[in-house]
């Protein structure tokens, strides 16, 4: 079984960053799940160095050899761009080396990685490379809103918020999240039923959408097929599955 462990940022990359996060294994990994969440990583193990990897529209599975070594920081929806220098747009369901973002960091970086004595000290390493981001701006303060209702948001209201009309908050969201308003709430919904479900041994998945904002169990179906290609009730049918996804 693989070791999945996420650790909290440190009180200054709080609103920025949710999580830093590892995973070991000393098998190999066959089809490790990771549904869309609206978020962006940054991403280092020893075989593939540093990558930036975008937010994605729908599941992707990823298979690892024996003694697996991956670890890596998650942004929250919207905020990576303030690190990476350009707009998470270019990454949506894609990936790049942070050599190509970053040039004369990411090796050194790399190189401090490579020479990294555990897990705990890549962790350290990755958050201490972080610059201190300056306040949010207008369009992140909307989708940290978004982000904090789980996607139930009245986004025209949000816009308004931003000062913006709803075209221009739609272009807007869609250069800060790499998503479009509509696709990052129906993201973070489903993601907030993930998390929900995970918790439990027979979900029922009748209350499960009326309390994450669906019209009803068939809406939250349809949102299971469009995300990974299969029914609730079968991503989420052992305890192996809960555990990684």
């Amino acid at each position: 079984m693989p070791l999945y462990c996420e650790l909290p940022p440190s009180p200054q990359y709080a609103r920025w960053v949710e999580c830093g996060w590892s995973l070991r294994s000393d098998t190999a990994v066959t089809g490790h799940r990771v549904p869309p969440d609206g978020c962006l990583d940054i991403i280092y193990d020893r075989r593939h160095g540093l990558r930036a990897v975008g937010t994605m529209t729908t599941e992707q599975r990823f298979h690892f050899p024996e003694n697996v070594y991956v670890a890596g920081v998650r942004f929250r929806p919207g905020m990576a761009g303030a690190f990476l220098g350009v707009s998470p747009a270019e990454f949506t369901d894609s990936s790049a080396p942070l050599e190509d973002l970053w040039p004369n960091r990411a090796r050194e970086l790399e190189r401090q990685l490579d020479d990294a004595k555990s897990i705990q000290d890549a962790m350290r390493i990755l958050f201490g490379s972080l610059p201190v981001p300056a306040a949010p701006n207008p369009v992140q303060e909307a989708i940290e809103a978004i982000a904090g209702a789980d996607g139930n948001a009245d986004l025209d209201c949000v816009a308004r918020q931003a000062n913006l009309s709803p075209r221009q908050f739609r272009r807007r969201c869609l250069e800060e999240s790499g998503l479009t308003p509509k696709r990052l709430c129906r993201i973070l919904r489903f993601r907030r039923v993930c998390r929900i479900a995970g918790t439990l041994d027979r979900p029922n998945w009748s209350d499960i959408a009326l309390e994450t904002g669906y019209f009803d169990q068939a809406h939250l179906i349809r949102d299971f097929h469009d995300f990974t290609g299969a029914a609730p009730m079968s991503v989420f049918s052992n305890t192996r599955t809960r555990r990684l996804i």
